[in-house]
């Protein structure tokens, strides 16, 4: 009896503590003074501490490390000239106006009492720019002090000429949601016009610009003027084409509509950066801690009724529905309660399944790895972030989707893999979830860094694309631009 009391005082305490961390209302900065074992990783402590710091933005390097070695396009022009090692890539931040940049970030901090509730497509709003927030995240530790930031991969410099690439601080997804579309469009218009017109966009054609559009349906209409920069997303399928599905709550909904346009996306040009993870990050205590409660063999929770590829989970729910023994897939819902909810069966389970929604990705695999839980991915044409960098068959398990929905299959499939490799799984997958916790300041090899660290692997595409379009005669004949790039076709599928 006194065991099971016990319980249900934790089970209360952990939705006490759940409440305090995710009320809409509790945007002010839990840790005043993160050190780099302590890094802030609330998005809205982190955004209210950026804008109490940052009243004022101050778009001046603070620090300019002398003798800086020079690889920008534009500036090392002597023949034959190749760095004797890869240089620190070099970062010039352009000095947006507020409107593109402050603004927003203000209109998110202002309105959040007020719009806290609204729902798009079923979901929070604001759960949504949270976990779309690469760009803030990116940008504030972009704005951090040279002699203050962690990260020794790149350098943020003063003159566009020492730049390698040139970053664009947009925050694109805030107008999507909290902007009528009147406004939203207008301000997409006045970006693009804005970025399009700087001098080094024009001599490059945009190739060396990075600017962050992760969420999939923000300027969607304006996209195309800006295809030849470097994106940032949260994912592209193998034919670069999503869909735009919701429920009307009387029945489904899907808009066969192209997500992304030929030529706009392709792995050789973006990066793939991962969700801001729904859920609190699992530290090496509480993994240790939760090893032995983790009695769940399966776990599942969100929405059943998706389009497109997010069919798959309605055909899951058929065969595991049925299935009592140590799986749990359930209907999600939103707010505090979701989230506590979803957090405590992830941080129960050993597996957790991370089906596609309405495009190949979501949130749930980010927050399965931080919260210590192997992911069961059926989402056949997902693309994943750094890849070129990380190994993600160490750490989660990759299912064919007609497989999955084969009534037996996938629980017969986990239950087949020993203790032993459970535990090795586990144990990567502690390692692992740095990588995808963004946090201030941004810690090494955390997606902040890794972000950078596969920008710089493109530089020399890059650099080719711009000399061999700036050298071309008028009228040649094989004039290349993206569009040349194939589809994101790289080896044969299971």
């Amino acid at each position: 009896m006194s065991r099971k009391v016990s319980r249900l005082w934790a089970v209360l305490l952990f939705l006490v503590m759940a409440w305090s961390t995710w009320n809409a209302t509790d945007y002010f900065p839990r840790n005043l003074h993160p050190t780099v074992n302590t890094p802030e990783i609330s998005f809205l402590a982190s955004l209210h501490g950026f804008l109490m710091k940052h009243a004022e933005i101050s778009w001046k390097v603070s620090v300019d490390s002398p003798g800086i070695a020079v690889h920008g396009e534009g500036i090392d022009r002597s023949p034959g000239s190749i760095p004797t090692s890869p240089p620190t890539l070099n970062i010039y931040v352009y000095e947006m106006p507020a409107k593109f940049t402050t603004d927003l970030l203000w209109l998110f901090h202002n309105s959040l009492d007020q719009t806290v509730n609204l729902t798009s497509n079923g979901s929070p709003v604001h759960r949504l720019i949270q976990q779309h927030s690469v760009d803030f995240w990116l940008f504030s530790d972009l704005m951090t002090r040279e002699d203050k930031r962690l990260l020794k991969t790149f350098r943020r410099v003063s003159h566009q000429e020492q730049a390698d690439v040139y970053y664009v601080p947009f925050f694109t997804t805030i107008p999507f949601f909290l902007l009528s579309r009147v406004q939203s469009r207008t301000l997409y218009r006045e970006a693009v016009k804005w970025i399009t017109r700087q001098a080094a966009w024009q001599r490059s054609g945009g190739r060396d610009h990075v600017l962050a559009v992760h969420h999939p349906w923000s300027m969607k209409s304006h996209r195309r003027f800006l295809k030849s920069a470097i994106w940032l997303l949260s994912d592209l399928d193998s034919s670069g084409n999503w869909y735009h599905s919701f429920f009307s709550g009387e029945f489904f909904v899907e808009y066969n509509v192209t997500m992304y346009k030929e030529g706009e996306v392709s792995l050789e040009k973006d990066v793939i950066m991962p969700y801001v993870a729904n859920v609190d990050a699992c530290d090496d205590n509480c993994l240790a801690t939760s090893k032995p409660s983790r009695k769940t063999l399966l776990f599942f929770q969100g929405r059943i009724v998706r389009g497109s590829a997010g069919k798959v989970r309605s055909r899951l729910a058929a065969v595991l529905r049925d299935e009592k023994e140590r799986i749990v897939f359930q209907e999600g819902f939103s707010g505090a309660e979701g989230k506590a909810t979803a957090q405590h069966g992830m941080r129960s389970s050993v597996f957790c399944l991370s089906p596609a929604g309405d495009t190949p990705s979501s949130a749930r695999l980010f927050d399965a790895i931080v919260s210590g839980c192997i992911p069961v991915v059926v989402s056949d044409e997902l693309e994943l972030p750094f890849e070129g960098i990380l190994d993600y068959r160490q750490v989660a398990l990759f299912v064919p989707a007609a497989r999955a929905a084969q009534k037996g299959w996938l629980v017969a499939h986990l239950r087949n893999k020993t203790p032993q490799d459970v535990a090795a799984m586990q144990q990567r997958l502690a390692q692992y979830g740095r990588h995808f916790r963004y946090g201030t300041p941004a810690q090494p090899l955390g997606p902040e860094d890794l972000t950078w660290r596969m920008v710089a692997g493109k530089l020399q595409s890059v650099r080719l694309h711009i000399r061999r379009s700036q050298r071309l005669v008028e009228g040649a004949l094989g004039t290349c631009n993206c569009q040349c790039t194939r589809a994101n076709s790289t080896a044969t599928r299971l």
